[in-house]
């Protein structure tokens, strides 16, 4: 991996941390206010949350990528957070941060890796058990009546299996149901009959997709714990969702909650990697079934999510307004005067070296980049401000500037860690 992906990458992974606790408030406060709605309301919150986890960072990566300017408001918002950027102090946690990011970038791939390599184990599972375990005849006359009646027009296969302990459902475009064979046994046909209902209305709704998209969020923001419980909330409202069709199709909610309630005496292992009859809370929904009432406010649970959230906005406003000084700077002599920047000795630094396919292909531009330096003047942080449009270009010439010696920024005679920007040309004689 380039340096400069690494370092776009593990800055991206380390200021969602915030951008995800953001979301997260969000979310949740959404969610408390929207206690009472319909499942399918808060569900779709609760999607959009979890989308945003995904897009926000997505979002930052491509742009710093390319050389956008979100990086100074980035850093700057992080200044703020650790209290640093209010004071002008060195901002020691964000050069530890830089230090970090190779190890922070290979520990996220590793971790990844290991998560993709569980979720693929499980889907081979789920594919040679839908086609290898065997059928019940019975069962799967109820299941082709109840794909008539739900309006599911692909085929839906229902296999029998031992190791299972609860109902699951997997696949898109040829969806199967997995029953385990304690409930063909052991649980009366009507009880039986409504579990294969609950999952039918995962098959119509096409949750499995869903459910899948969630599997891939897991795993690139595993190290975030509001997308766990994001999706877990996904989770819970997606069971809800299903009982519901499920009790108005066999017209008696209280057969559905008996088929749980025996479904919950049962030992089962929790398969995230499928969509199943025992996803959420069981007896939550059990009561939900049986007597709906309408949920009161719980201030207590609020309060964490609404202290949360107004410090992250109160720390965002400082960060808005107090902003580090970042000015331009040249080699000329007035430049080390006090109260002034961060400079570098341009004595002492060495001509960027051109890239070869450069020069081949007539690259020519100019990029602007911002350094972050101590105060013993070394470079903290740096970042492309604005990018010359040639990604070979911008990182020969971020390689080569902090090869420079600097002299830290100088407030009230003494040294701070402070911002500087510079731009370097590249033209072709």
């Amino acid at each position: 991996m380039s340096a400069s992906l690494i370092d776009s990458l593990g800055w991206t992974l380390v200021h969602f941390i915030w951008q995800g606790a953001l979301i997260g408030c969000a979310t949740a406060l959404l969610l408390l206010g929207l206690r009472n709605a319909r499942p399918e309301v808060r569900y779709s919150i609760a999607c959009t949350g979890l989308l945003a986890c995904l897009l926000w960072p997505a979002a930052e990566l491509t742009l710093r990528l390319q050389g956008g300017d979100v990086v100074t408001a980035q850093m700057r918002f992080a200044d703020a957070l650790v209290g640093m950027a209010t004071n002008g102090a060195p901002g020691g946690l964000l050069g530890w941060f830089q230090a970090q990011l190779l190890w922070i970038v290979g520990f996220w791939a590793v971790c990844a890796a290991v998560l993709s390599l569980r979720l693929a184990l499980g889907l081979v599972w789920i594919r040679r058990s839908g086609r290898s375990e065997r059928t019940d005849a019975r069962l799967q006359a109820v299941v082709s009546t109840l794909a008539r009646s739900f309006g599911v027009e692909r085929t839906v296969t229902l296999r029998v299996v031992d190791q299972l302990a609860s109902p699951v459902t997997a696949g898109w475009l040829r969806p199967v149901i997995l029953i385990p064979a304690a409930l063909v046994t052991g649980m009366p046909h009507e009880l039986l009959n409504a579990l294969l209902a609950h999952e039918m209305a995962h098959v119509r709704r096409l949750d499995y997709l869903v459910n899948l998209g969630q599997n891939v969020i897991e795993i690139l923001l595993f190290y975030h714990p509001a997308v766990w419980w994001i999706s877990g909330r996904i989770r819970s409202e997606r069971e809800q969702i299903a009982d519901d069709l499920a009790a108005r199709h066999t017209g008696e909610p209280r057969t559905l909650a008996r088929a749980l309630s025996t479904l919950e005496q049962l030992q089962y292992a929790n398969r995230q990697l499928a969509i199943g009859a025992d996803g959420g809370d069981l007896l939550a929904r059990i009561k939900r079934l049986v007597r709906p009432d309408t949920q009161a406010l719980n201030w207590k649970a609020a309060l964490p999510a609404l202290g949360l959230a107004a410090a992250c906005l109160t720390v965002y406003a400082q960060a808005s307004v107090q902003r580090p000084v970042i000015a331009p700077v040249t080699a000329s002599a007035d430049a080390f005067v006090p109260d002034r920047s961060a400079v570098a000795d341009f004595r002492s630094c060495k001509k960027p070296l051109w890239p070869d396919g450069a020069i081949a292909a007539g690259r020519t531009g100019a990029v602007t980049m911002g350094f972050q330096i101590d105060t013993e003047g070394k470079v903290m942080a740096s970042t492309i401000t604005k990018s010359s449009g040639h990604s070979d270009l911008d990182k020969a010439a971020r390689t080569g500037i902090e090869l420079c010696n600097f002299k830290p920024g100088i407030k009230n005679g003494k040294a701070v860690a402070s911002w500087m920007k510079m731009q370097y040309v590249w033209v072709l004689d």
